[in-house]
């Protein structure tokens, strides 16, 4: 089941906000968390209420248990810019854009949640089935792709 929250009208430019937000898409909450209170920019404090806002969404609306949800998506849209003038030298004026952004944020539970001994796991098996995969070729008389052999090739000779 998918959960989200959506903060409007944040007073940051997109821009600032995407570069935090690419950071924990795909990570378990307890793992965003954690980025986001080491990341020393104001659009992780912002992210991190969202974020929060919506693991309390799912605790109390979806019944849902925080350990299983997974970011699935923090998605950073444009907002209204407000705009505004700054005096300039001889009487004239120029603009000043002064940028909002809406962050949401998506989490879900049916996403599994990959750790590192999962990830472990995953690659020992590959590897194992790579091994029964070349013994396999290899009692049936075919060669292994890394013992076919190459000729070197001949430099050619030509005068300066």
């Amino acid at each position: 089941m998918e959960v989200r929250s959506i903060y409007k009208y944040a007073r940051i430019s997109p821009f600032k906000v995407r570069e935090v937000t690419r950071e924990i898409q795909g990570l378990p909450v307890a793992a965003a968390l954690d980025v986001l209170a080491f990341t020393p920019k104001k659009a992780a404090f912002l992210i991190g209420k969202t974020l929060k806002s919506a693991v309390a969404n799912a605790e109390n609306n979806a019944n849902l248990k925080v350990d299983g949800l997974v970011v699935k998506e923090a998605v950073v849209g444009e907002g209204p810019t407000l705009k505004r003038i700054m005096a300039r030298a001889r009487g004239s004026a120029s603009g000043i854009l002064k940028r909002t952004s809406h962050i949401r944020i998506v989490l879900t539970d049916e996403i599994p949640i990959e750790n590192r001994e999962t990830r472990k796991a995953k690659q020992k098996q590959a590897e194992r089935a790579a091994k029964k995969g070349a013994e396999a070729g290899a009692e049936k008389g075919e060669a292994a792709p890394s013992a076919k052999k190459t000729k070197p090739k001949k430099k050619s000779k030509t005068k300066k």
